[in-house]
């Protein structure tokens, strides 16, 4: 298998936008986030990165709920 090929286990096709990779955004994105704050935010991109891809409305549905969660938090610790 090359390297660029799609591999549902390593490089899932709906993970995979403009040849950018979800997990390399989301751990580019962690660089700079609070490491509580970093799990609900890496659900709330990688949910948004796929909803076109693999569940839809469901995928919004989750990102919102992650998002929603991660906003409580940071709040509390921010008062």
């Amino acid at each position: 298998m090359e390297e660029n090929e799609f591999n549902p286990v390593t490089k899932p096709i709906h993970y995979n936008q403009n040849g950018i990779e979800c997990i390399e955004a989301i751990e580019a994105m962690m660089c700079g986030i609070d490491k509580p704050h970093g799990y609900h935010a890496g659900n709330v991109l990688k949910y948004l990165w796929r909803f076109e891809y693999k569940n839809g409305l469901e995928d919004l549905q989750k990102a919102k709920w992650y998002l929603e969660r991660l906003i409580e938090k940071y709040k509390e610790k921010h008062k």
